[in-house]
């Protein structure tokens, strides 16, 4: 899986995420758990959406290694 959110992205991400899960805590509302996609996009760094429409925010720098181990 190539990286496709980038840093920046990643850190909004994660705010907007822990906000979304805030206010759904303080209403008592279920909608609240919404809060966990955006959250899960950030921890690892690809998002669907974004790979459907082809956009990436991940420098070439930023790429999530391989794994290069045998087993």
């Amino acid at each position: 899986m190539k990286c496709n959110v980038g840093k920046t992205d990643r850190i909004i991400r994660l705010f907007a995420g822990l906000l979304i899960l805030g206010i759904g805590i303080y209403y008592g509302s279920w909608w609240g758990l919404i809060g966990f996609l955006p959250i899960l996009t950030a921890v690892i760094s690809w998002c669907s959406l974004y790979a459907l429409i082809g956009i990436s925010t991940c420098r070439e720098d930023e790429e999530i290694p391989k794994d290069t181990s045998t087993e």
